[in-house]
């Protein structure tokens, strides 16, 4: 018989703002907590506590830890909307065998608004005095400088090395499609990594609010140094109802050239690979889905979304949980997804951690909040970069940006290397000088 750990005691008290606050000021200019969209979100200050996790039971582990947690916490909650009394910030890697951890946070102090309505919440160990919930003072802004990036290499420990280079990528989407065509797979995700470096004590709320005010459709986040404005919705649960958008096949945008712009859209939703691609990538999710739901529906047909740099195809589904579960356990039932992993999954995942020259991380994971009802929105982890602190003891930390398309039979190596480019764009012009 083995003893169960002992469940951290939290106590959280919620109280309504009068005023909406400018969330991004409050944030810490060097690790900030954020989820952010237009008129919604939060940002959290301080830590109260971290949960780690890894494995390939990393979302079980976390969505049982975190209910227990939440079962014996102390909630004084009269606001009661989403995000609201006992909330944590997490993020999960994408590879079960990835040395990067999952965690979830809980904040210190969280400010938020939905739409008209902003809140305060203190969190804080039960054996502690509770304290009046009050919104912390803005944050001086910080230095910011900005950054370019190259190829990244994590064998080398710098940039610019040739595993990291545009040739690795081409030749690893030539192999991903030999092995297509030969039936080893229908579809593989293949990304590529690159690295930008900025000063120790740079303000990251500068990259953020640029990622905020220019991908207004997109989630913002921060979260354990994970920032990033991610398009694609996995999963939202609000009181049973289950939201999820599916994004799949993409076209660069030419905002400056109408007509051309008008052109890729067409082709994005005539293209018979591109509409193939999305057929995978919301069957898989559908098949996922299907065990924990019932009342499944999904938009008739693709959609295109814009963005400031892309076309999307997009899917929205919707449906209503058919037992009480968490978001987390949501979330792991449907990672990874036919978008950013392939089909079949299994092999799919294979062929990543053969073809790619580095652990991806957080990167393609998901990124997002849970509360004590298990309640929450999580995003799969793209149009992000992780930082981390630089080896070469030069006090700065490296800004490792990631993205990657998927390669099916016929799939051209330039026009895809194009895509990564695309992807990459709002994080190397929200970390620009």
């Amino acid at each position: 018989m083995t003893n169960e750990p002992e469940v951290p005691r939290l106590r959280a008290v919620t109280r309504s703002l009068a005023e909406p606050l400018d969330l991004l000021s409050l944030a810490d200019p060097r690790h900030p907590m954020l989820w952010h969209r237009d008129d919604r979100g939060l940002v959290g200050v301080g830590e109260v506590l971290r949960l780690s996790f890894r494995g390939p039971h990393r979302f079980r582990d976390a969505a049982e830890h975190w209910r227990r947690i939440a079962e014996a916490a102390e909630i004084d909650d009269p606001v009661r909307m989403p995000g609201t009394g006992l909330v944590a910030l997490g993020t999960f890697a994408f590879d079960d065998r990835s040395a990067a951890e999952s965690v979830l946070i809980v904040p210190r102090t969280i400010v938020a608004r939905h739409r008209g309505i902003s809140w305060v919440t203190e969190i804080s160990p039960l054996d502690e005095a509770p304290a009046d919930p009050s919104a912390p003072a803005p944050a001086e802004p910080g230095r910011w400088l900005g950054t370019a990036f190259e190829p990244h290499d994590p064998a080398q420990g710098g940039t610019g090395a040739a595993r990291g280079s545009v040739e690795a990528y081409i030749s690893g989407v030539r192999e991903a499609g030999r092995r297509i065509t030969r039936g080893e797979a229908e579809k593989i995700v293949l990304s590529r990594q690159v690295e930008g470096r900025i000063d120790a004590d740079a303000d990251l709320r500068v990259p953020l609010r640029r990622l905020a005010e220019h991908y207004l459709d997109c989630w913002t986040f921060a979260v354990d140094g994970l920032v990033g404005a991610s398009p694609e919705t996995l999963i939202r649960s609000t009181g049973g109802a289950v939201s999820a958008r599916v994004l799949a096949g993409t076209r660069a945008r030419h905002p400056e050239d109408p007509q051309r712009d008008a052109r890729a859209r067409a082709e994005l939703l005539t293209s018979a690979k591109e509409q193939h691609e999305h057929a995978f990538a919301v069957q898989s999710v559908v098949t996922a889905l299907s065990p924990h739901v019932r009342d499944l529906s999904t938009s008739e047909e693709p959609f295109p979304l814009r963005l400031p740099n892309v076309w999307h195809l997009a899917t929205d589904l919707g449906a209503a949980l058919d037992e009480r579960s968490s978001a987390i356990e949501l979330v792991g039932a449907l990672h990874p997804t036919a978008a950013v992993a392939g089909t079949p999954t299994s092999a799919a995942v294979a062929f990543i951690a053969e073809l790619e020259p580095f652990d991806r991380g957080r990167y393609s994971g998901a990124v997002g909040w849970i509360d004590a009802a298990g309640d929450g929105e999580w995003v799969i982890a793209l149009r992000c970069a992780q930082l981390e602190d630089a080896e070469d003891g030069s006090g700065s930390r490296a800004v490792i940006a990631s993205a990657g398309g998927g390669i099916v039979a016929g799939s051209d190596p330039e026009h895809e290397l194009g895509e990564t480019v695309s992807k990459l764009r709002p994080i190397t012009e929200a970390f620009a000088a």
